[in-house]
Protein backbone atom coordinates (compact mmCIF):
# COMPACT_ATOMS: atom_id res chain seq x y z
CA UNK A 1 0.00 0.00 0.00
CA UNK A 2 1.57 3.06 -0.79
CA UNK A 3 2.06 5.48 2.03
CA UNK A 4 1.08 9.22 0.82
CA UNK A 5 3.28 10.96 4.01
CA UNK A 6 6.53 9.64 2.23
CA UNK A 7 7.44 12.01 -0.58
CA UNK A 8 10.24 10.40 -2.18
CA UNK A 9 9.71 8.28 -5.39
CA UNK A 10 13.02 6.86 -4.98
CA UNK A 11 15.52 5.52 -2.40
CA UNK A 12 19.30 5.00 -2.95
CA UNK A 13 20.94 2.98 -0.11
CA UNK A 14 24.85 2.11 0.20
CA UNK A 15 26.18 -1.55 0.98
CA UNK A 16 29.01 -1.80 3.30
CA UNK A 17 27.42 -0.53 6.24
CA UNK A 18 24.02 -0.09 5.66
CA UNK A 19 22.38 -3.46 4.12
CA UNK A 20 24.99 -5.50 5.29
CA UNK A 21 28.25 -5.32 7.37
CA UNK A 22 30.96 -6.82 4.83
CA UNK A 23 33.36 -4.57 7.31
CA UNK A 24 35.44 -7.40 8.75
CA UNK A 25 36.21 -8.99 5.55
CA UNK A 26 37.61 -5.54 4.08
CA UNK A 27 39.19 -4.94 7.14
CA UNK A 28 41.06 -8.83 7.05
CA UNK A 29 42.05 -8.40 3.63
CA UNK A 30 43.65 -4.94 3.68
CA UNK A 31 45.54 -5.94 7.30
CA UNK A 32 47.20 -9.18 5.27
CA UNK A 33 47.98 -6.73 2.95
CA UNK A 34 49.78 -4.05 4.91
CA UNK A 35 51.48 -7.36 7.10
CA UNK A 36 52.82 -8.57 3.92
CA UNK A 37 54.57 -4.85 3.14
CA UNK A 38 55.54 -5.02 6.58
CA UNK A 39 53.54 -3.16 8.53
CA UNK A 40 50.35 -3.43 11.22
CA UNK A 41 47.09 -1.90 10.07
CA UNK A 42 44.04 -1.24 12.67
CA UNK A 43 40.66 -1.43 12.81
CA UNK A 44 40.87 1.84 13.87
CA UNK A 45 42.62 3.16 10.64
CA UNK A 46 39.69 0.40 8.79
CA UNK A 47 37.35 2.56 9.75
CA UNK A 48 38.62 5.89 8.25
CA UNK A 49 38.79 4.42 5.42
CA UNK A 50 34.47 3.99 5.27
CA UNK A 51 33.04 5.13 1.86
CA UNK A 52 36.21 5.44 0.00
CA UNK A 53 37.31 3.44 -2.93
CA UNK A 54 39.38 0.43 -3.06
CA UNK A 55 42.39 2.40 -4.90
CA UNK A 56 41.53 5.46 -2.47
CA UNK A 57 41.83 3.09 0.51
CA UNK A 58 45.25 1.93 -0.63
CA UNK A 59 46.66 5.22 -1.26
CA UNK A 60 45.77 5.62 2.38
CA UNK A 61 47.10 2.48 3.79
CA UNK A 62 50.34 3.22 1.97
CA UNK A 63 50.59 6.71 3.17
CA UNK A 64 50.33 5.36 6.84
CA UNK A 65 52.52 2.76 6.00
CA UNK A 66 55.42 4.17 4.16
CA UNK A 67 55.54 2.75 1.55
CA UNK A 68 56.21 3.85 -2.16
CA UNK A 69 54.58 1.62 -4.89
CA UNK A 70 54.63 2.48 -8.35
CA UNK A 71 51.25 2.63 -10.43
CA UNK A 72 52.11 -0.72 -11.33
CA UNK A 73 52.65 -2.39 -8.40
CA UNK A 74 49.97 -0.23 -6.80
CA UNK A 75 47.54 -2.37 -9.52
CA UNK A 76 49.05 -5.31 -8.60
CA UNK A 77 48.71 -5.04 -5.03
CA UNK A 78 44.83 -3.85 -5.30
CA UNK A 79 44.10 -6.92 -7.36
CA UNK A 80 46.01 -9.11 -4.98
CA UNK A 81 43.33 -7.37 -1.87
CA UNK A 82 40.07 -7.77 -3.83
CA UNK A 83 41.10 -11.37 -4.45
CA UNK A 84 41.43 -12.43 -0.92
CA UNK A 85 38.31 -10.08 0.12
CA UNK A 86 36.74 -12.13 -2.80
CA UNK A 87 37.71 -15.56 -1.15
CA UNK A 88 36.56 -14.14 2.14
CA UNK A 89 33.07 -13.05 1.28
CA UNK A 90 31.94 -16.52 -0.34
CA UNK A 91 30.80 -16.92 2.97
CA UNK A 92 28.12 -14.36 2.91
CA UNK A 93 24.55 -15.57 3.10
CA UNK A 94 21.51 -13.80 3.97
CA UNK A 95 21.97 -13.93 7.30
CA UNK A 96 24.33 -11.47 7.17
CA UNK A 97 21.71 -9.09 5.97
CA UNK A 98 22.00 -6.47 8.86
CA UNK A 99 18.68 -6.28 11.27
CA UNK A 100 15.50 -4.51 9.91
CA UNK A 101 16.91 -4.34 6.57
CA UNK A 102 14.84 -7.09 4.55
CA UNK A 103 11.27 -5.54 6.32
CA UNK A 104 12.45 -2.13 5.37
CA UNK A 105 13.25 -2.99 1.67
CA UNK A 106 10.04 -4.74 1.12
CA UNK A 107 7.99 -2.00 2.82
CA UNK A 108 9.26 0.44 0.29
CA UNK A 109 8.93 -1.83 -2.61
CA UNK A 110 4.90 -2.51 -2.09
CA UNK A 111 4.38 0.99 -1.67
CA UNK A 112 6.13 1.70 -5.22
CA UNK A 113 9.39 3.50 -4.45
CA UNK A 114 12.24 3.09 -6.89
CA UNK A 115 15.75 1.98 -4.99
CA UNK A 116 19.23 1.85 -6.32
CA UNK A 117 22.23 0.48 -4.86
CA UNK A 118 25.31 2.99 -4.88
CA UNK A 119 28.23 1.34 -3.86
CA UNK A 120 31.94 2.09 -4.97
CA UNK A 121 32.60 -1.53 -4.34
CA UNK A 122 33.43 -3.39 -7.66
CA UNK A 123 31.95 -6.73 -5.51
CA UNK A 124 28.90 -5.53 -5.24
CA UNK A 125 26.75 -7.03 -7.24
CA UNK A 126 28.67 -10.87 -5.87
CA UNK A 127 27.85 -9.05 -2.34
CA UNK A 128 23.99 -8.67 -2.66
CA UNK A 129 23.35 -11.99 -5.07
CA UNK A 130 24.79 -13.43 -1.72
CA UNK A 131 22.76 -12.27 0.56
CA UNK A 132 19.95 -12.73 -1.93
CA UNK A 133 19.39 -8.49 -2.10
CA UNK A 134 19.55 -8.16 -6.12
CA UNK A 135 15.81 -8.54 -6.81
CA UNK A 136 15.20 -5.36 -4.45
CA UNK A 137 16.68 -3.26 -6.51
CA UNK A 138 15.74 -1.21 -10.09
CA UNK A 139 19.14 0.01 -10.87
CA UNK A 140 22.85 -0.80 -9.32
CA UNK A 141 25.84 1.55 -9.65
CA UNK A 142 29.18 -0.07 -8.64
CA UNK A 143 32.62 0.55 -8.66
CA UNK A 144 33.06 -0.33 -12.46
CA UNK A 145 30.78 2.56 -13.40
CA UNK A 146 31.60 5.05 -11.08
CA UNK A 147 35.41 7.11 -12.26
CA UNK A 148 35.03 9.79 -9.04
CA UNK A 149 35.55 8.87 -5.54
CA UNK A 150 33.38 10.22 -2.56
CA UNK A 151 32.91 12.98 -1.78
CA UNK A 152 32.23 13.56 -5.25
CA UNK A 153 28.45 12.99 -5.52
CA UNK A 154 28.89 11.29 -9.22
CA UNK A 155 28.07 7.87 -7.54
CA UNK A 156 24.78 8.79 -6.46
CA UNK A 157 24.83 11.10 -9.50
CA UNK A 158 24.67 8.05 -11.42
CA UNK A 159 22.14 6.17 -9.46
CA UNK A 160 19.34 8.71 -9.45
CA UNK A 161 19.95 8.84 -13.49
CA UNK A 162 19.60 5.32 -13.69
CA UNK A 163 16.02 5.27 -12.07
CA UNK A 164 14.93 8.55 -14.04
CA UNK A 165 14.63 11.08 -10.71
CA UNK A 166 15.75 13.94 -9.51
CA UNK A 167 18.25 14.27 -7.14
CA UNK A 168 15.94 16.20 -5.21
CA UNK A 169 13.53 13.35 -5.37
CA UNK A 170 15.75 10.65 -3.47
CA UNK A 171 16.43 10.03 -0.19
CA UNK A 172 20.03 7.94 0.24
CA UNK A 173 20.99 5.83 2.76
CA UNK A 174 24.82 6.42 3.88
CA UNK A 175 26.81 5.19 6.93
CA UNK A 176 30.21 7.28 5.74
CA UNK A 177 31.20 10.65 6.86
CA UNK A 178 32.08 11.15 3.47
CA UNK A 179 29.84 9.59 1.49
CA UNK A 180 26.82 12.12 3.42
CA UNK A 181 29.11 14.64 1.94
CA UNK A 182 28.49 13.22 -1.24
CA UNK A 183 25.22 13.26 -1.30
CA UNK A 184 24.35 16.85 0.34
CA UNK A 185 26.99 17.86 -2.82
CA UNK A 186 24.79 15.89 -5.02
CA UNK A 187 21.25 17.76 -4.07
CA UNK A 188 19.69 14.38 -1.96
CA UNK A 189 18.11 14.27 1.16
CA UNK A 190 20.69 11.98 3.20
CA UNK A 191 19.40 9.34 6.15
CA UNK A 192 22.78 8.17 7.89
CA UNK A 193 22.84 4.97 9.25
CA UNK A 194 25.24 4.33 12.51
CA UNK A 195 26.45 6.88 15.22
CA UNK A 196 24.60 10.73 14.85
CA UNK A 197 27.50 12.17 16.52
CA UNK A 198 29.90 11.05 13.25
CA UNK A 199 27.18 11.50 10.92
CA UNK A 200 25.55 14.45 12.07
CA UNK A 201 25.26 16.51 9.00
CA UNK A 202 22.82 14.33 7.56
CA UNK A 203 18.90 15.34 7.74
CA UNK A 204 18.42 12.30 9.78
CA UNK A 205 20.02 9.14 11.50
CA UNK A 206 19.06 5.87 11.96
CA UNK A 207 21.26 3.43 14.49
CA UNK A 208 20.29 0.54 12.03
CA UNK A 209 16.53 -0.50 10.37
CA UNK A 210 15.05 -2.05 13.00
CA UNK A 211 11.24 -1.08 13.83
CA UNK A 212 11.68 1.39 11.19
CA UNK A 213 8.82 2.08 8.59
CA UNK A 214 8.06 5.02 6.12
CA UNK A 215 5.75 6.87 7.88
CA UNK A 216 8.51 7.14 11.41
CA UNK A 217 11.18 8.02 8.90
CA UNK A 218 9.26 10.78 6.86
CA UNK A 219 8.54 11.67 10.82
CA UNK A 220 11.86 12.55 11.35
CA UNK A 221 13.04 14.44 7.78
CA UNK A 222 10.21 16.32 8.18
CA UNK A 223 12.02 18.22 11.19
CA UNK A 224 15.03 19.31 9.07
CA UNK A 225 13.86 19.10 5.28
CA UNK A 226 11.52 21.55 3.21
CA UNK A 227 9.87 19.04 0.81
CA UNK A 228 10.08 21.30 -2.86
CA UNK A 229 8.23 18.71 -4.98
CA UNK A 230 4.85 17.15 -4.47
CA UNK A 231 4.25 13.26 -4.74
CA UNK A 232 3.51 11.66 -8.01
CA UNK A 233 3.44 8.11 -8.01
Amino acid sequence: MKNAAFPYPAAIFNLDGVLIDTAVHHYAAWSRLAQNLGFDFSYEQHEELRGLSRMASLERILEWGGIYLTEAEKLHMSDVKNNWYLESITQVTPANVLPGVIDFLKELKSAGIKLALSSSSKSARQVLASAALTSFFDAIVDGQSIRKSIPDPECFLLAAKALDVEPGQCVVFEDSFLGIKAALFGGFTVVGIGRKDYLKEAHGVLPDFNDVSMENLASILSESVSYSFSLQR
